[in-house]
């Protein structure tokens, strides 16, 4: 039977193993499910056949041990009646029926092992499918986790890619201010010294210095004159 011959190979299987190796594991697993749901679907049809033809082996099985037991009851009625000959014949088709029953146990056994395989089978596919399930959603689960995560990076590398660009910018822009400062220092400084050059020459204008002390008298002598005058308008000149 070719799904018995599948037996060995489906029992020794290793899902865990099979998805380690795997390069894709998540299409691997639909793969493996499609084969197993299709196996398992045998295995069911299979199984039933087994089972049935287990219960038929046992029910003819059943029937043969019944005959056995009816010829050697007949066999001591028909010596009891005296009838001899007739317990011959009875005691004969029990002979017959009990190589009968040997073969019939043995098929019997035989039917019943194909059915423990099958059902071992069947339970282990059902086993591996149902692993294979949970195994999905996870690989599914890791893999949605994967693409986020993958997404994430990219982001932080573009984040980072700005930070670098903004950094250059910050440099640039320190740079243009150290640039300013010093040509405003620079305008400073040339302004300070047009200013001493203008104070320096002012000391030796000598027409400026004498009418400056010309114009320091003329307001001395005013001032006093004009305090002499009013004290002798309010009578307190002494």
């Amino acid at each position: 039977m070719e799904i018995l011959k599948r037996f060995k190979d489906i029992m020794t299987s290793n899902i865990h193993a099979l998805l380690d190796k795997a390069e894709d594991p998540e299409k691997m697993i639909d793969q493996y499910l499609r084969d197993l749901n299709s196996d398992l679907g045998k295995v069911k049809s299979e199984t039933a056949a087994i089972m049935a033809a287990e219960k038929r082996e046992r029910r003819e099985l059943g029937e043969v041990e019944k005959e056995i037991d009816d010829m050697q009851r007949y066999a001591v009625k028909a010596l009891e009646a005296g009838n001899e000959d007739d317990a011959r014949k009875f005691l004969q088709r029990k002979a017959e029926l009990s190589e009968k029953l040997t073969d019939k146990k043995t098929a019997v056994e035989l039917a019943s092992a194909n059915t423990q395989q099958m059902r071992q089978m069947h339970d282990k596919l059902e086993a591996d499918i149902g692993e294979l399930e949970s195994r999905r959603s996870e690989l599914k689960g890791k893999a949605a986790v994967a693409k986020t995560q993958k997404r994430m990076n990219d982001f932080a590398s573009s984040a980072d890619g700005a930070g670098e660009r903004i950094s250059a910018f910050d440099k640039m822009e320190q740079k243009i201010n150290q640039e300013l400062d010093k040509a405003n220092a620079m305008s400073e400084l040339n302004k300070r010294s047009g200013t001493d050059i203008k104070d320096l020459a002012s000391k030796y204008d000598d027409d400026s210095s004498v009418d400056n002390e010309l114009e320091s008298l003329k307001a001395g002598i005013n001032v006093d004159d004009e305090l002499a005058a009013l004290k002798t308008q309010l009578g307190k000149d002494k």
